[in-house]
Order: structure tokens, then sequence, then C-alpha cells
């Protein structure tokens, strides 16, 4: 018993030093959204160590007994979910949930027939696929237009991920490998602020790990169901977001692990099984494809031209991405399970370290594009810890991992997101939706810095709030053509925001007015000062974060004249 508490403590230390030196390396983390010099920068180190103590402790009395094998997958979709729905107050943090959310809400104003012909012409593409748009535009149909329903359906899409690393694990292993790496996933901080967003990346990641699943349960037995599953879950992943492509290559491995097994048992059904599936499901993507090949061809010619060369410039390095973004075990149990898999001769790691090996071939350094991923990561770190012979101290580990993951997250990443300038929407949404007035209009002023066109602000705050906004495209400076092509948020310039918004005001009398412009820019130009003649400020929302060049302020006057002067 006493060698056994000289482990743990012994863990539990290595566990305390190594959030101490990434703390005093945190200067090495180039993150763009939460770089630990910037998470750190005002939270209190000592606290966190304190409550990283407690997560220890707490994780020694979960080590002492195991899930029981049937509650392990409930177990992993009810913490999942309920720790994700901690981050549900976030704001909205990438300006790229614009996009989406204009898109699903043509489907939900002018129905699905509309998005499905307009998208892509009236309905800005971008370089976006329409698969999750379209889910989140039929939601907004049926549940109404609110933030909340997001939220549900991604969290609810994640704690599906995390029961379908388990699955996969299982299926290719064992139960403890799928349920370690299920566990996992809420020891990366970052995918855990990502999860409330309205963006693709989430989705994504469910539907490629569906991918995975349901096309290794198709090889392993037959049946119209497995197929018809597998194919539709294939398909799915292809219209989701175009590096999803890249991705699905992992079920060719997953064909050619199956084929070299089936060869040995001169069975090889599952290797024609499998082709007709990657065919089919491919002739399915590309048809629904083909119906926009416009679209598509110009944005594949652009992903070419602007955002391949581009990913140079914007890329994150590795040790951010996969030593401060995610607890270091897990990438160190992820470069274990390499050793572990090349002693054991196990071709089914393959399965699982594809995508890894492809992300570190190409050089892909853009935590955004590698999150999909991340549940294989896991399975990985899950494959790894099998190195170590005691049960219990391989579940201490995984626990230690989450839990001082999860103080991480909640103490330090979730304030420094509840400080970014994009909270500012969200109090003013919430604080519009109090107002009597029923309608708003929407006045933009020209950022200081162009770095993002405030014009992509207008739909976030209708995101947050149930009124409804006019807005006529006022006083947007832009800058230079040349400046904007090699721009990361290009399309913030390219934007334009839809006719929903230009409609007419119906409501007699003068309306409130809503000023979007830098969070630190109080002054008015001479138009907006005599628009606003006879109106009053009645609340203002300037939070400043001081690190991103990007912020957002938000002021809200209300009138005290009946009739409102026209906008020269």
């Amino acid at each position: 018993m006493q060698k056994s508490l000289a482990q743990f403590f012994v863990i539990s230390a290595v566990f305390l030093f190594t959030f101490v030196a990434l703390f005093l390396l945190r200067g090495a983390d180039d993150n763009s959204l939460f770089r630990w010099s910037w998470v750190f920068a005002k939270s209190d180190a000592s606290r966190i160590y304190l409550f990283l103590m407690i997560g220890l402790v707490l994780s020694f009395f979960l080590s002492r007994t195991a899930v029981p094998d049937d509650y392990q997958a409930p177990f992993l979709a009810a913490l999942s979910f309920a720790v994700s729905a901690l981050f549900w107050k976030e704001p909205e943090l990438i300006v790229d949930a614009s996009r989406y959310f204009t898109q699903a809400k043509h489907l939900a104003v002018y129905g699905s027939g509309h998005f499905l012909t307009e998208w892509g012409r009236t309905i800005p593409a971008w370089t976006d696929l329409p698969l999750i748009p379209f889910l989140y535009g039929l939601l907004f149909k049926l549940f109404g237009e609110t933030r909340t329903v997001i939220q549900l359906f991604t969290s609810m899409l994640f704690s599906l991920t995390t029961v379908l690393t388990y699955l996969i694990g299982k299926k290719l292993w064992n139960r403890e490998t799928g349920f370690a790496g299920g566990l996992l996933l809420l020891g990366i901080p970052y995918l855990l602020t990502q999860v409330p967003l309205m963006l693709v990346d989430i989705p994504t990641m469910f539907f490629l790990l569906l991918s995975v699943f349901t096309f290794l349960e198709a090889l392993d037995r037959d049946g119209v169901v497995r197929i018809g599953c597998s194919m539709t879950a294939i398909a799915c992943t292809a219209l989701t977001k175009y590096s999803a492509w890249f991705m699905l290559s992992v079920l060719g491995v997953a064909l050619l692990v199956y084929d070299e097994h089936s060869a040995s048992s001169k069975n090889r059904r599952p290797l024609l099984r499998g082709s007709v599936i990657l065919l089919i499901a491919a002739a399915v993507a590309g048809a629904v494809l083909l119906f926009k090949f416009d679209v598509v061809s110009e944005q594949l010619a652009f992903l070419l031209e602007y955002q391949k060369p581009g990913l140079a410039r914007w890329g994150e390095s590795f040790q951010s991405t996969f030593f401060f973004q995610m607890h270091p075990f897990i990438t160190i149990s992820a470069m274990a399970s390499l050793v572990v898999a090349w002693r054991k001769r196990d071709k089914k790691h393959a399965i699982i370290s594809w995508l890894v090996l492809l992300v570190v071939i190409f050089n892909i350094r853009r935590i955004r594009y590698v999150a999909p991923i991340f549940p294989l990561f896991t399975l990985m770190a899950g494959y790894g810890l099998r190195i170590i012979k005691r049960d219990d101290v391989s579940r201490f580990i995984v626990y230690g991992i989450v839990t001082t993951s999860l103080v991480i997250a909640v103490f330090a990443y979730l304030p420094l997101a509840g400080n970014m300038s994009a909270v500012n929407l969200k109090h003013a949404g919430a604080y519009l939706n109090t107002l009597d007035a029923g309608e708003f209009e929407v006045i933009t002023l020209p950022p200081k810095a162009p770095v993002v066109n405030h014009a992509v602000a207008v739909p976030l705050l209708d995101l947050f709030t149930s009124k409804r906004l006019q807005y006529r495209g006022q006083y947007e400076a832009f800058p230079p053509r040349e400046e904007i092509e090699l721009s990361s948020l290009r399309f913030t310039w390219e934007y334009r925001n839809p006719e929903y918004y230009a409609a007419p005001l119906t409501e007699a009398g003068a309306v409130p007015v809503v000023i979007l412009s830098d969070a630190s820019n109080i002054l008015l130009p001479n138009p907006v000062s005599r628009r606003l003649e006879g109106y009053r400020l009645s609340e203002s929302f300037c939070v400043n974060e001081g690190i991103f060049r990007y912020t957002v302020g938000v002021r809200i006057y209300q009138p005290l004249l009946p009739v409102a002067k026209p906008l020269e």
C-alpha cells in the first residue's frame, strides 16, 4: 500500500511540475486564440495550482474503481456533454461564425428549397460546404433562431464523438483503450472552448468519426443497414468541409488493414464490400457537388490560390498544439503508442495514426484544421497507456490528465474568453431583448486598423437577439486590395450582408440605433452625430481584452423624439 501511494505521489509531482514548466515556457505558445501568455496574463497561477492539486486528489479516488463496462458509454456521453455546457457562456470567439449563421438564416427565412438553389449564388458560400449550415438552418426552422439550440446540437455531437471514440477503440482493441481515448478528449482545453461555437469543426469531427466507425462495422459484418449507414456517413463527411476529403483517406488505410486480414483467411468479401461503400459514397457526394459544379470548382481553385499558400503565414507551431493546447501527457502517450504498436506488429494502429502522420508530413500547423483528428490522436494515447501494467495507475493518469486540463480550461481559458471584445455582441444582444422596441437600425463605423470589416458583426449580433435588425452598409472603409488578398480574414472584406437586413422598418416613429465600432472608438462621424440628434446613449458595451487587433464595441441609442432624421 505504501509503495502504491508513493507511486501516486510521484506521478502527481510530475503532473504539477509539468504545469509549472509550461507556465514558465508559456512564451513558446503561439496559438492564435488561447496563447498561454494571454491566458495567464490576468489569471492567478497560484490559485490554479491549488485547484490542480485538488483535481489530482479527486483523480486518485476516481482511479480506485473502474467504471463498469455497461456504463462506460453513457458515462462518457453524460460527462462530455456536462463539461461542454460549462462553456456555453462564451461569446462567439471567431468571426467565421457570421458566415454559418447567415447561411443558416437564409434557410430559416426562405426555406430549404431556396437554400439549395441559391447556395453559392445569392447565399455567399466562401470556401464552405453546405451540409453544416443546412443542418443549422433546419434547427432554426424547427426550434427558433436561438444560439441555445446550436449549442445543444454541437454539445450533443461532441458527446457522441467521445462515445464513437470509445466504440472505435473497443472494436479495434478493447474497452479500456476506447474508454481512455474518449475520456482524453476532455484533456484538450482548446477543443472544449470550440464546442459551443457556431462553426463546422466539431460537426466535422463527429461525421469523420462516424464514418470511421460505420465503415469498420461494415467491413466486419455484412448487412444492408450497416452498408447504408456507412455510405451515408461518408457522404455527409465529404459535404462538411474540404479538408475532410483529405481526412477520409483513413478509410483507405482501414480497407488495406482489413484486406490483409481477409486475405490470410481467404475471405475477400470485406475488400469488395468496403470498395463498393467508398465508390457509392463518393458518387453520392459527387452528385450533390456536381449540382453546384460552378461554385465548387471556383472554391477549389480559390483554395489552391489563397488558402494553401496562406497556411504558411497563419500556422501555429506543433509545440503549441500538442503540448500547450492539449495536455502534454496525451502527446507523450500517443508517441509511446508508436513504439508499442511497432513491437506488437499491430497493423490496426495505422488506422488511428495515419492522419497524424499526414499532419506531420504535410506540416499542417493550423489547429482548427487539425482538430477533427483529435479523437484518433487520443485513441493513440489510450493505446500508448497499455504500456502501464497496473490498471489503477493507468486510470489515475487518464483522470489526472482530464481533471488538470479542466481546471486550466475553466479557470484560465474561460475567463479569457469572457473578456474578449466579442462578448460585447453577446451582452448587447441580451440587452436589446429587454427593450420594448421590436426593430433596431444598425450602423457600422470603419475600424481604426483595417483588420476585419465590421459588417460581419451584424449577423453575430443578430444571433444573440430576437429583435429585427436593419443594416444598410454605412461607413465601410476598405483597405487596399493587395492587403485584402493576403489577409487571413479576407472573407470579411468580400462579405455582404443579406437583403433581409435591408428591408424597410415597419414600426412607426423613431427606432433605437445600434452603433458597431472598435471597442475603444468613442468618436462619431458628423453624419452619425446628426443622425443621433434627439437620441440618448442608452447602454454601451466596450470590453476590450487589449490583445487582438480586431475588437468590436456596441453602443445603443434610444430616441427622445418621436421622429428619426434620415441618415445623410
